[in-house]
This record gives C-alpha cells, sequence and structure tokens, in this order.
C-alpha cells in the first residue's frame, strides 16, 4: 500500500529508504502518541519490531543521536533527514536496555549496525515498542513520500520512496 503527501508534477529525483528494522510496518496513525500519529514530527511509518537492531537504511551522517539513545536522525547526501524513534516514552528508560555503535557526526553506511535495543526490557517496562520512521525535514526536502505497510526486513529496499526538490 502506498500513499503520497504533497504534489510535484516535475521530473524529480527519489531516494530509495530501505527498512532500519525487522518487523511489520504499519500505518503512523497507530503509534500512541499524538505528535507521531498526527504527522507533526514528519510522513513515514512505524514498525512493530520483531528483532532488537536498528540499521542504516542508506549511507549518510548521523545528524543527532540522543543521549539515552533510543533515537537518532541520520541524514542523506541529498539532505533528508530521517527520524527514527525505538519504541514511545522509551526515553523514560534512560539508556537502559539500548546499546549505541554510533555517534552523532558519524558517516555511516547501508546496512551498519546503528542502535541495538533489548525488546523484551522495553515490553517489561510497559512501553510501546512501536517505532516510528519519519522524514523529519520532509517540508524542505521532499515534495513526495511513498512507503509500504507489512512485514519487513533490516534491509529490505523500498520502505520508505522520497521524491527529492530539485
Amino acid at each position: 500500500m502506498f500513499s503520497k503527501w504533497l504534489t510535484n508534477k516535475t521530473k524529480t529525483n527519489r531516494l530509495e529508504i530501505a527498512s532500519p528494522i525487522t518487523g511489520k510496518a504499519v500505518e503512523l496513525e497507530q503509534v500512541p502518541d499524538e505528535a507521531f500519529a498526527g504527522k507533526h514530527m514528519g510522513e513515514g511509518v512505524a514498525i512493530e519490531p520483531t528483532e532488537g537492531k536498528l540499521i542504516a537504511p542508506f549511507d549518510g551522517t548521523v545528524a543527532h543521536r540522543i543521549d539515552t539513545n533510543h533515537a537518532l536522525i541520520l541524514e542523506h547526501e541529498s539532505g533528508v533527514q530521517l527520524l527514527v524513534h525505538i519504541g514511545i516514552n522509551t526515553v523514560a528508560l534512560r539508556g537502559e536496555g539500548f546499546t549505541s555503535h554510533v555517534s552523532t557526526g558519524d558517516k555511516v553506511t547501508v546496512g551498519q549496525t546503528l542502535i541495538e535495543f533489548d525488546i523484551e526490557r522495553i515490553k517489561e517496562a510497559g512501553y510501546p515498542l512501536i517505532t516510528p520512521v519519519i522524514i523529519a525535514n520532509g517540508e524542505e526536502s521532499v515534495s513526495a513520500v511513498e512507503y509500504r505497510l507489512g512485514p519487513v526486513r533490516a534491509g529490505d529496499a523500498g520502505l520508505l520512496s522520497a521524491v527529492l526538490k530539485k
């Protein structure tokens, strides 16, 4: 299933974004947090993880890694910034159950492990595992986003497809 937002009738390049996590891709509206569900943070999907590993979905730079290791923003050379937020309200874990393998400013390559997370620890703490994967700066960098729903494996191509501006 695909969804488009905004429109652009000129020919442009596309950025294909692989799935950064293994699990099931669902609509953002299923995220129990209005900032994500209401798409206030950007357009994208959410993944219900079945494996506790976040990988780089493209070559880029870690624009920002949250100190508690539960979220990061990756920037592609095109300027597109992808926010991946592991679980909801997981900042309250203060980093417990999260192991980061990268820091802000690091260059990363597609498939590289960025963060490992303990699914059972997050569940035991009572936090939803659902993980938003969104284009955080979409209004300035892309004119349309398409996405795929259903089962995904980390590294699978085509989770998101962004039509780049310019």
